[in-house]
C-alpha cells in the first residue's frame, strides 16, 4: 500500500500526507496488529518477555507512530477534510485499545509471565512495565462480563468523540469570533506589532479597520495594554464565554451539553469498574493514592498563598485608585493595572522587555544552557519534510556526538492551529531485536507572535517561560536511555509527575546569570541591564500569590468536579466553580465567566481529575532547582545527576524514588513556598 503514513522512513513525510491517507492507513495497521496478536497468543505453552511483550511493543510502536502524525496534523493544520478523517478513525482507534485492554488471553499470558521463573530474570524496568500492564488491564475492564465489556467500549468511543468535539468547538470559537475596530484611537496602548497584524488581517478579509480574533497573542496584549476599558471588557467577555453559547459566543459551538455528557460518561465508566468517583479512578495511575491526599495538598497550598494574594490584590487596588482614580477593579482591569503597577514600581514594561528576546537568540541561548548543564548539543537540521514553512527541525546529541533525539519546533500562532503550547511524541525510543535503536522525536508547539516585515519574532518573558517549559518536556522524551517503548521518555511516567522536568526548566529563565545570557536587544545587541534583571525578579514575586491561587482554583475545580459530579444536580459544574472561587479567589470574577467551556486540559486532554499535577510536580521542580542554587547554578556534576536520575529514566522507575536518588531525600515543599515570598 503506497501511503506516506505507512512509509518506514527516518522522518514522517509531512509534505505528502493528506486527509485521504488517514483511514486506509489506520485500517491497515489495525488489521495487521490484530492478526499478529492472534499469532502471539495462539499455540504457546509458556510466555516470556521476548515472545510476548517485545512483539506487543512493536505493534504498539507501529500504531502510535502513525496515529501520532494524524493527531498532530489535526492540531496544527486543521481542515474540514482532515477533521472528518480524524473523526472516522477515532472510534476505531478507541475500539482497538479497549479490545487490547479487555483481551483475557493476553491478560492471562501476562499473569503467567508474572508468575513464571523467567520473571526473576527481568530487570527492574521490565518488571515495572509488566506491573503497569496488569494494572491497566483491570482499569480497562478485563474482568467485566461480556455485556458490560461491550457497554464499556461504547462509552469510551462516545467519550472520545465528545472530547474531540469539545476541542473542535474551542478552536472554531477562537477563530470564529471577530471584532473590527474602526477608530484608531481605540487602539491606544496596544503594542505596534499587534496593531499591524490586526490591520493586515482586516485587509485580508477586505475590511476597513483593525480586525481581531481570540488567538492568544492578541487577547493577552489587549488585556494587558489597551487603554480602552471598553475594548478590554469586550475581549474579556468574549474570551471567558468562549464556546459557552453565552453573550457573543455562537450557539453552534456551545460546549455546555458536551461537558455534562462527558462527565456523565466518565461516571458510567468508573461505576462499571467499581470506583466511587472518577477522581479515584484517575489516581490509580498516579503517585498520589488518595483523594484526601490531593485535597489536603491543594488546600494547604491555598492556605499559605491566600494571605499573600490578599496583600497583593490590596496593593493593586490602592495603586489603581491612587494613580488612576479607579475605585473598583473589574475582571478586565486586573492585567492592565498589574502591568501599570509593574511599570511604576519596578520601571518594567513587558513590551519593552520583548525587544530583548528575539526568538532566534532565545533558542540559541536555551540550547547553550542545555549544553552547559547536561552536556547536550542541539543542531538545526535543514531539509526535513514539515507541515508549514515556519517549522524548524533539530537534533540533540551527547558529548560523544551520538544523536539522542530529534524535535520539531512550531512557534507561531496561525489560523487552523490549536491554541496554547504543548509537547507531544512523534516517535519514542525503543531497541529492536537487531539492536537497532529508534531515535525519539518530539513536537514542540507554541502560539507566539510571528515575525513581521520589519521585525523578528520578539517574545515576552512569559513566552520565554512557556518555551522553556515545553522544552523541559522535550528533554524528558528525547534524552531517555530506556530501551522499552512502554517506559521510554514520558511513557509510563505517572501523570502527576510528568510536569516535573518542564516546571524545573522554567526556573532557569528567572535566574539572573541565565537571563543575562538569554537576552539580546534585537537592534543594539546588548543584554538586559543588571538593574532590570533584578527588577524583573522582584516584580515576579509581587503577584506570585495571585498566580498560585489561580492554578489552585483550576485544580480544585477539576478534582472536586470529578469527585462530586451528580447528573441529577442542575448546573452543578458552575455551582462547584462558584463555590471554589468564593473560598479561594481574592480578585473579582464576572458572573458570566464560563472558563470551563474551553478548559481543554480536562475535557479533551489527559488532566481530568489530574490538573493538580501542575502543583504536585512543582514541589519537585522547586526542590530540585534549589539543589542547583545551593551547589552552583551551572554545576555540571549536579546537572549530570539530574540527567541520569530524572531525564534518562523515563517511566522505568517510581518518580518519587528517582527524585530521592537525585536529591538525597524526599521532596520538601519549602522551596516552592519560598518562591511566594
Amino acid at each position: 500500500m503506497k501511503n506516506p503514513l505507512l512509509e518506514n522512513k527516518d522522518l514522517p513525510q509531512f509534505d505528502k500526507i493528506t486527509a485521504n491517507h488517514v483511514i486506509p492507513a489506520i485500517k491497515y495497521i489495525l488489521q495487521q496488529n490484530r492478526q499478529e496478536l492472534h499469532t502471539i497468543l495462539e499455540n504457546k505453552d509458556s510466555f516470556a518477555w521476548q515472545n510476548l511483550i517485545t512483539p506487543l511493543e512493536i505493534m504498539q510502536d507501529r500504531l502510535s507512530k502513525t496515529w501520532s502524525m494524524v493527531m498532530h496534523l489535526n492540531s496544527v493544520k486543521n481542515s474540514p477534510k482532515l477533521r472528518v478523517a480524524y473523526e472516522k478513525a477515532l472510534p476505531e482507534i478507541t475500539k482497538y485499545h479497549i479490545e487490547l485492554g479487555q483481551n483475557k488471553k493476553l491478560y492471562e499470558a501476562m499473569l503467567q509471565l508474572n508468575k513464571s521463573k523467567g520473571y526473576r530474570t527481568l530487570n527492574s524496568a521490565q518488571k515495572k512495565i509488566l506491573h503497569d500492564y496488569l494494572r491497566d488491564f483491570c482499569l480497562a475492564g478485563v474482568a467485566l462480563e461480556a455485556k458490560k465489556k461491550l457497554k464499556f467500549l461504547k462509552l469510551q468511543q462516545r467519550l472520545a468523540h465528545l472530547c474531540n468535539k469539545f476541542a473542535n468547538n474551542v478552536l472554531d470559537a477562537t477563530y470564529g469570533w471577530e471584532y473590527l475596530v474602526k477608530k484608531e484611537s481605540e487602539l491606544a496602548g496596544i503594542p505596534e506589532h499587534v496593531v499591524v497584524k490586526a490591520k493586515n488581517f482586516a485587509e485580508q478579509k477586505k475590511k476597513s479597520g483593525w480586525l481581531f480574533n481570540l488567538e492568544s497573542p492578541a487577547y493577552v496584549a489587549i488585556q494587558t495594554y489597551a487603554d480602552s476599558e471598553n475594548l478590554r471588557k469586550i475581549f474579556y467577555t468574549a474570551f471567558v464565554t468562549k464556546a459557552s453559547g453565552e453573550k457573543t459566543s455562537k450557539k453552534k459551538w456551545d460546549n455546555s451539553k458536551l461537558i455534562d455528557e462527558i462527565l456523565f460518561l466518565r461516571k458510567e465508566i468508573i461505576e462499571l469498574l467499581g470506583f466511587n468517583n472518577y477522581a479515584e479512578y484517575s489516581l490509580a495511575t498516579k503517585t498520589a493514592k488518595k483523594t484526601s491526599e490531593v485535597l489536603n495538598f491543594l488546600n494547604s497550598l491555598a492556605n499559605k498563598a491566600k494571605p499573600i494574594a490578599k496583600k497583593e490584590f490590596a496593593e493593586l487596588c490602592q495603586f489603581a485608585q491612587s494613580y488612576y482614580g479607579k475605585k473598583q477593579l473589574q475582571p478586565w482591569d486586573i492585567s492592565y493595572y498589574s502591568e501599570k503597577l509593574r511599570q511604576e514600581k519596578y520601571s518594567i514594561n513587558a513590551e519593552e522587555l520583548r525587544q530583548y528576546f528575539p526568538e532566534d537568540y532565545v533558542l540559541d541561548a536555551l540550547f547553550s544552557l542545555v549544553r552547559k548543564i547536561f552536556g547536550m548539543q542541539v543542531k538545526e537540521i535543514f531539509g526535513a519534510p514539515v507541515w508549514h514553512k515556519d517549522v524548524k527541525f533539530f537534533s540533540i546529541c551527547d558529548k560523544s556526538g551520538k544523536i539522542r533525539g530529534k524535535f520539531y519546533i512550531d512557534l507561531y500562532a496561525r489560523e487552523h492551529k490549536r491554541g496554547g503550547a504543548w509537547m507531544d511524541s512523534c516517535r519514542s525510543r525503543m531497541k529492536f531485536a537487531d539492536n537497532d535503536i529508534q531515535v525519539p522525536i518530539a513536537y514542540l508547539i507554541c502560539n507566539f507572535t510571528p515575525p513581521s516585515k520589519s521585525k523578528p519574532s520578539l517574545l515576552t518573558h512569559d513566552e520565554v517561560d512557556v518555551l522553556f517549559h515545553e522544552f523541559g518536556h522535550c528533554l524528558q522524551h528525547l534524552l531517555t536511555t530506556v530501551d522499552y517503548l512502554s517506559a521510554s521518555g514520558v511513557n509510563g511516567v505517572p501523570w502527576d509527575t510528568v510536569e516535573f522536568p518542564s516546571q524545573f526548566m522554567e526556573r532557569w529563565c528567572w535566574e539572573p546569570k541565565v537571563l543575562a545570557q538569554l537576552s539580546q536587544h534585537y537592534i543594539t545587541k546588548k543584554p538586559l541591564p543588571t538593574k532590570i534583571i533584578e527588577q524583573m525578579i522582584e516584580a515576579k514575586k509581587t503577584q506570585s500569590g495571585l498566580l498560585m491561587l489561580r492554578q489552585l482554583e483550576f485544580s480544585l475545580f477539576d478534582f472536586k468536579l470529578h469527585m462530586e459530579f451528580n447528573p441529577k444536580i442542575k448546573n452543578q459544574t458552575q455551582k462547584i466553580f462558584d463555590a471554589i472561587r468564593k473560598i479561594i479567589s481574592v480578585i473579582p470574577v464576572a458572573k458570566f465567566n464560563r472558563m470551563q467551556h474551553s478548559f481543554l486540559h480536562i475535557f479533551d486532554g489527559s488532566y481530568a481529575a489530574g490538573y493538580y499535577s501542575y502543583k504536585w510536580a512543582e514541589v519537585l521542580a522547586s526542590d530540585a532547582f534549589a539543589k542547583f542554587k545551593q551547589q552552583g547554578i551551572f554545576n555540571a556534576k549536579v546537572g549530570s545527576s539530574f540527567l541520569h536520575n530524572i531525564l534518562e529514566v523515563g517511566g522505568s522507575i517510581d518518580p518519587m524514588l528517582a527524585f530521592q536518588k537525585f536529591r538525597g531525600r524526599k521532596a520538601k515543599i519549602d522551596a516552592l513556598i519560598k518562591e511566594l515570598k
